[in-house]
C-alpha cells in the first residue's frame, strides 16, 4: 500500500506542509475505499451496485470525470 502511495499520489504533488500532507493523503484514503475497485470485491469498487449498468454506447450515457488531487487521480462515472 505504501508503494501505491508513493506512486499515484505523493509522486505527482509536491507537499508543502504536515497539513497539505494530511489532506493529500486522506483524498487518497477517500478515492481507494469509495471509487477504487478491490481485489476482496471481485473487482468491483464499493457502491457498484448502486451505480447504472455499464454502457458502452457512449452516444446513449455521458462519462463525468472527478479530477482528485489536482489531477493526478481521475475518476468516472456515468452520468444519471
Amino acid at each position: 500500500m505504501i508503494g501505491s502511495i508513493r506512486r499515484e499520489a505523493l509522486d505527482h504533488v509536491v507537499i508543502m506542509d504536515e497539513a497539505h500532507a494530511r489532506h493529500v493523503l486522506a483524498a487518497y484514503e477517500r478515492h481507494c475505499n469509495e471509487h477504487r475497485p478491490h481485489r476482496a470485491r471481485n473487482q468491483p469498487p464499493p457502491g457498484a451496485d448502486q451505480q447504472p449498468i455499464t454502457v458502452h454506447d457512449l452516444e446513449v450515457r455521458r462519462l463525468l470525470r472527478t479530477r482528485i488531487l489536482g489531477g493526478a487521480i481521475d475518476e468516472y462515472r456515468y452520468a444519471a
